[in-house]
């Protein structure tokens, strides 16, 4: 989130000419991630990004999840530097469009190579490095050190992109302006509220209400419907991923700054804890919200294949809601109930505390995996699922 530049590697002898490619004030990018250990590899993901109509192929060396560290890829790269740096030249060497890289801290705590493997991936032509501000170790289980991020960003000529635990606009614009990074990327976050570039771009919150989110969900599934087919075929298909969505479309609160903004600059938002509602933004408990909103914030995986079902059958935003009114009215209790009794509260490695239970401002525990259980294959799948949240 910021006005970008990138440059694209020309690689002549031994020297690094690169030639630049901006991104007008107004303007969107389309980047493709991908996650490889191998320059051929790399080099035919380019060319199906750009046949895709990508500007830019980032790949990603920070995921720290087991489906893609066993295969020698992800952040098990980090431990490689020099390996990594090769691979992401030759790859940009051959790439028509410019190569990007996303990279953690290290390893572990006694293994922080950051600098070093920016330095290499600098000297390599990588366009621009995302720095998550944890190690791979940490996962999501403690707040980014967004401290050392800044220090990786001041220290280099190398454009670096910040990122961990940006949920608002505030938090974005902060992390961005006190780090000195180029830019900012939002990844859990983006799931949650996926129209935190819109507020990013415009400088303003958006509050939605329940009808207006319902609006939000609804236009996911006319993209699913459009790629995977409006058949049962294609509902399908589009179920291995719509239903998950919820585990994090759950997670939103409205998150005002005059409420949040001194809070988000104590402890991430994302990484806090926090209620069903919140008097501080006008909610008076549960009662006092109505079926279809507080199904919405409802954390059961039950509660989201009912979501995801009613969104999916609805003609219309008017028919979704009443649809959702009615599954909150006959089942939010018990699944409500369910939560609690199964300790299903928010935790950091679900992508922060926002959920049910717990007092605001505490820190989540962290536990590994997803926890959906009860989802047929994608209940043990929860490496790959956190794959595609990291």
């Amino acid at each position: 989130m910021s006005e970008m530049a990138f440059t694209k590697p020309l690689l002549k002898g031994d020297r690094v000419e690169r030639a630049r490619l901006y991104k007008a004030p107004g303007e969107q990018m389309f980047g493709f991630q991908v996650a490889c250990k191998t320059i051929s590899d790399g080099i035919a993901a380019s060319k199906l990004a750009k046949e895709g109509g990508a500007q830019f192929l980032d790949i990603n060396c920070g995921c720290p999840i087991y489906e893609a560290t066993r295969r020698g890829m992800g952040s098990a790269m980090l431990r490689k530097p020099r390996a990594l740096a090769k691979m992401v030249a030759g790859i940009a060497a051959d790439s028509e469009l410019p190569v990007t890289v996303k990279i953690r801290l290290g390893e572990n705590d006694k293994k922080i190579v950051v600098d070093t493997v920016v330095d290499y991936l600098h000297r390599a032509g990588a366009a621009a490095v995302t720095v998550h501000g944890r190690t791979a170790e940490q996962r999501y289980k403690k707040a980014a050190d967004w401290a050392k991020v800044g220090e990786v960003a001041r220290s280099t000529a190398m454009p670096i992109i910040g990122n961990g635990d940006i949920l608002t606009h505030y938090e974005a614009h902060a992390r961005r302006v006190e780090s000195g990074c180029t830019a900012v990327m939002a990844g859990r976050g983006a799931l949650i509220k996926p129209w935190i570039f819109q507020e990013y771009k415009e400088g303003r919150e958006w509050l939605p209400t329940t009808d207006e989110r319902v609006g939000v969900y609804r236009l996911l599934v006319s993209y699913m419907k459009e790629h995977f087919g409006d058949d049962e075929r294609g509902r399908k298909k589009a179920w291995y991923f719509f239903p998950w969505h919820f585990d994090f479309l759950n997670r939103y609160r409205p998150l005002p700054e005059a409420v949040y903004g001194a809070a988000s600059r104590e402890h991430p938002l994302i990484m806090t804890r926090m209620d069903l509602t919140d008097a501080r933004v006008g909610e008076a408990g549960p009662e006092g919200l109505g079926w279809a909103e507080r199904l919405l914030r409802c954390e059961h995986p039950d509660a989201h294949e009912a979501i995801a079902a009613a969104l999916w059958d609805a003609g219309s935003d008017a028919d979704a809601v009443t649809a959702l009114e009615r599954i909150g009215r006959e089942g939010v209790e018990a699944w409500e109930e369910a939560v609690r009794a199964g300790g299903r509260g928010g935790d950091a490695a679900r992508g922060g505390g926002l959920g049910v239970g717990g007092p605001a401002g505490a820190e989540g525990e962290g536990r590994e995996g997803g926890g959906r259980g009860g989802r047929g294959g994608r209940g043990s799948r929860n490496d790959d699922a956190e794959l595609e949240r990291g």
